[in-house]
Order: C-alpha cells, then sequence, then structure tokens
C-alpha cells in the first residue's frame, strides 16, 4: 500500500464525513499533507498529544485493514474501479468507503433507485413501498436506503423477497447494526447485497451522521423516491440534496389528511418532484431522463458517443471523459481528474461550451447530452 492511499484512510478515519475544507484540500496538496495539517491543527486545539490524531494513524490502517478484511469488508476510494464515480458530484465527495456484501458498488449504483420515507410510516406507506421497490428489484434495479425504521426497511425487505438487489447506506461503521432491532436486516442485506459506510469501523451513529449519510444515498443512485415524509424530515433532506446534484426526485402523492405524506404532497405540489404510484412509472421517468442505464456516464466510451465538431481541440476534447452526464462537476475537480491546473480546465470548459459539447451546471459543469 503507498503512503498516499494509507494517508486517505487515516484521514477518513479522523475526518467527519461531509466536511468540505477537507476534499478542497485534497485537490490542492494530497492526502498525506492534509492529514498532516489536521493532526496539527487538532493537536493545537487539543493540546500537546504527539503524534497522529484522531481514531486511526497511518501506521495502524494495515491492521484494521486486515481485521476488516477477515470479516469481509473491502475499502474502496476514490480512483478505485468499484469505487461509483457519481459520488464525486458532491462538493464533499466520502474519502473512503467501508463495503460489505457481494454486490459490485460501482455497477449496482448504475442501475439504482433510493427509495425513503418516514421512519412512523402508516400502513398505506408500507404497501405502496412494498409494491414499488419489490417491482424494481424485480426488474433488476438496485433499491438503496437508509436501513432505517418505517420504510427504508420495508424497501430493502422488498428487494430481499423479491431476490433483487439492494443496498444500505449506513450512518455508523460497518460493524455496528443500527437500529438494533435490524441486525437480522442488516446481515441478510450484508449476505446478498451491501452494506455500506463512508464511516470507519465502530463509529457510533450520531444525529449529524445521518444528513451526511443521506446525501451519500441522493449521489450514488439515477434517482430518488420519496414514499412517504413529513415536511421537516431526512427524506426530503435527502430529497433536496437530489435536486441540487441533478438527479431524478420522485413522490409518492398520500391522502391529504395524513401527516405522513405532507412532506411528499409539498414535493409535488412545488413541482420539485414527479408523481409515481409504481415502479413502471418510476422506470419509465429514469430512462426518459438518461436511456443509457447500461454503461458507466463516466466511463471512457461516452466520449465517443458524439461526433465532436471540426476544429475543437484535441486538449479541449481529452476534458471530456471527466464531465458528468447530469448534475455538474467543479472545476477543480475536473483538472484533478485530467490532471492540469484548474485555468486550463476552465478554459477548455470554454471551448467545450462553445462547440456545444458542455455546459453549467449550478457551481459546476456537466456534458451536453
Amino acid at each position: 500500500m503507498d503512503d498516499e492511499r494509507r494517508a486517505r484512510i487515516a484521514l477518513a478515519c479522523t475526518v467527519e464525513p461531509g466536511t468540505t475544507w477537507i476534499a478542497e484540500r485534497l485537490a490542492q496538496v494530497g492526502a498525506g499533507a492534509t492529514l498532516a495539517e489536521h493532526a496539527a491543527a487538532i493537536k493545537r486545539r487539543a493540546g500537546s498529544r504527539p503524534g497522529p490524531v484522531g481514531r486511526l494513524g497511518p501506521g495502524e490502517v494495515p491492521g484494521m485493514l486486515a481485521q476488516m478484511g477477515r470479516l469481509g469488508v473491502r475499502v474502496l476510494l476514490p480512483g478505485d474501479p468499484e469505487f461509483p464515480s457519481q459520488l464525486l458530484d458532491l462538493p464533499e465527495p466520502p474519502l473512503a468507503l467501508w463495503v460489505r456484501g457481494p454486490l459490485d458498488l460501482r455497477a449496482s449504483a448504475l442501475r439504482s433507485v433510493a427509495v425513503v420515507g418516514s421512519r412512523a410510516c402508516t400502513a398505506y406507506g408500507q404497501r405502496a413501498t412494498h409494491a414499488l421497490a419489490g417491482g424494481l428489484a424485480a426488474e433488476g434495479w438496485a433499491i438503496v436506503s437508509g436501513a432505517a425504521f418505517g420504510i427504508d426497511a420495508a424497501a430493502h425487505r422488498a428487494a430481499v423477497d423479491m431476490s433483487g438487489p439492494t443496498i444500505a447506506v449506513l450512518a455508523c461503521g460497518i460493524d455496528v447494526a443500527y437500529p438494533r432491532a435490524h441486525d437480522a436486516l442488516l446481515a441478510r442485506i450484508g449476505d446478498v447485497g451491501a452494506l455500506v459506510s463512508e464511516l470507519p469501523p465502530g463509529s457510533a451513529p450520531l444525529k449529524h451522521r445521518f444528513l451526511a449519510r443521506n446525501r451519500v444515498i441522493a449521489a450514488l443512485t439515477r434517482g430518488t423516491v420519496v414514499v412517504e415524509a413529513a415536511r421537516r424530515s431526512g427524506a426530503i433532506a435527502t430529497a433536496n440534496r437530489a435536486l441540487e446534484l441533478g438527479r431524478t426526485v420522485m413522490a409518492v402523492p398520500g391522502p391529504i389528511t395524513s401527516m405522513a405524506s405532507s412532506g411528499t404532497n409539498r414535493l409535488l405540489h412545488e413541482q420539485s418532484a414527479r408523481a409515481v404510484a409504481d415502479s413502471a412509472e418510476v422506470v419509465s421517468l429514469l430512462l426518459a431522463e438518461d436511456p443509457d442505464t447500461a454503461a458507466d456516464r463516466d466511463g471512457p466510451g461516452d466520449a465517443g458517443r458524439r461526433a465532436p465538431p471540426e476544429g475543437v481541440p484535441s486538449e479541449a476534447l481529452a476534458v471530456l471523459p471527466a464531465l458528468p452526464d447530469r448534475g455538474g462537476r467543479p472545476v477543480e475537480q475536473i483538472a484533478e481528474r485530467v490532471g492540469i491546473p484548474p485555468a486550463a480546465a476552465l478554459a477548455h470548459l470554454g471551448v467545450l461550451e462553445i462547440a456545444g459539447l458542455a455546459r453549467r451546471a449550478g457551481p459546476g459543469w456537466r456534458r451536453c447530452g
């Protein structure tokens, strides 16, 4: 294992998920220097404790990986073949992912749907979730959720019942069963699907980590379906992050008298989400947004799907594979992927925009389809 990889894993064991400045420093100076800066900052705040500061130092990484390997857990870093590149659409992408289960995470995420909703769901929500998630799983779509009570659990169970793929994104360490009542469900998902966490082993499910987890669910999937949710809820937060990333957001209409559906009905009223009643409608919307569901949108063959206009410099065309088909990617991340300075990347993006091959998407850039 090289020093940079070891440092990045150690950093992931020290920094809370969703720390934006860490992503910025990583792009500028690399994992080793960022880890040293972070350790020095904590040392200044905490006193005079020597050595690496945090839950895991670089020298402890090999031992942790060996222990996790014995439990069937693998660690993925950005750039690894199995790491889902759509997570890099986030301004604060995961530093690392701990994964357990037979599913290939990258391949499964390419054909995945998040199904989220209220913990205190109604019988209506349970039935709607089982029918919708079960239908998607039967068609081979991976069901992604957070393994919480209510809609999350119903979505996972529907996928397992149909022998379909399912992915649980956790707000705790991969070796922590939370909620405890879902110990058997989590074990089953780990046997047939995938358990995923950006937190190191042993991490507790603290309140702020659920919001960080929700952004991973939104970015990992092609679209998000909210079945039941109050107006202020984690499920609505997931939908909002999905909207920011340019993902398709859908909602199951609920009774106007039900507080459990007040958030979903509001999404529909504000036209932030499309109404869906079954799995066929979900698939129809996703295919309409992006019919190329079989290929990795960041794969090397994507740029060849469109014949570039004459006169576009090869240096500019070399930037195309670093652009997502949906959402937006910051210039700094594009430059890092291509291996050029951000100023040069911005200049090439301007050329691609004039040629109709790229366009701005919020704070980032994407390809033109």
